[in-house]
């Protein structure tokens, strides 16, 4: 079978089927699978060479707290920070026991960091998260930059496991923001506009934050509770 197919038949459907079935017995909010070709440029050079097999990444998101994320006005807050890195935990622990479940099975399986900076000067990871979770059919890439889920909204942390294993892909969704402009209204850096975003004028906002006592990383969270989706409304 090519290396550029989308599926592997009757397998990968029952494949697809199980992994799923077992990510959401871990507490997986939401879980798709992506064709990584439209992706792998985006990768880090640190694992290209070892992801070069794998045809699949399995995306995997976790809701966040509406209650946390309505708390935040115009700054990250201390409670959002510390809910912020419980759910990356918890993801990559998820994220080790679904590779474990797929090597299990004889196939090769990455677990890929819910969020580690590899690249400091671009503020990039092992690879794009939420490019993999549009490639899954979780949502679309919105105005923020973030990945939109039409029922959650962007309140939504991801993770993802790359692997060789035989999967069926699903269809990127094709939709959008619409007459939607939450986020351009309330982003505190102006990053967000209607030609797009400027991740230069988001990166130094979040800087901004990261001196702030207690806070300490690049983290913000505006643009997510101002997208709320359908299941949080």
């Amino acid at each position: 079978m090519p290396c550029y197919e989308r599926n592997f038949g009757l397998a990968g459907e029952e494949n697809s089927a199980l992994i799923k079935e077992f990510a959401d017995t871990l507490g997986i909010s939401i879980v798709g699978i992506g064709f990584l070709a439209p992706v792998r440029g985006r990768f880090h050079p640190s694992i290209i060479e070892a992801a070069q097999s794998m045809n699949f990444g399995i995306s995997m998101g976790i809701r966040l707290s509406d209650s946390i994320t309505e708390g935040i006005k115009d700054e990250p807050t201390l409670l959002y920070k510390h809910h912020y890195s419980a759910v990356n935990r918890l993801l990559d622990q998820i994220a080790l026991k679904v590779a474990d479940e797929i090597q299990k099975k004889n196939f090769k399986a990455m677990p890929i960091p819910a969020s580690q900076i590899v690249d400091w000067e671009k503020q990039l990871g092992h690879l794009p998260h939420r490019a993999v979770a549009y490639q899954a059919g979780l949502g679309w890439i919105g105005r923020s930059g973030l990945l939109v889920n039409p029922g959650l909204g962007a309140r939504v942390r991801y993770v993802t496991v790359l692997t060789d294993m035989p999967l069926q892909a699903d269809q990127p969704m094709e939709a959008g923001c619409g007459d939607c402009y939450k986020c351009l209204e309330l982003c505190p850096a102006g990053a967000i506009t209607k030609e797009g975003y400027d991740k230069e004028k988001c990166l130094d906002k979040l800087k901004e934050f990261a001196k702030k006592q207690g806070i300490g990383q690049y983290i913000c969270g505006v643009c997510v509770r101002a997208c709320a989706g359908k299941g949080n409304k």
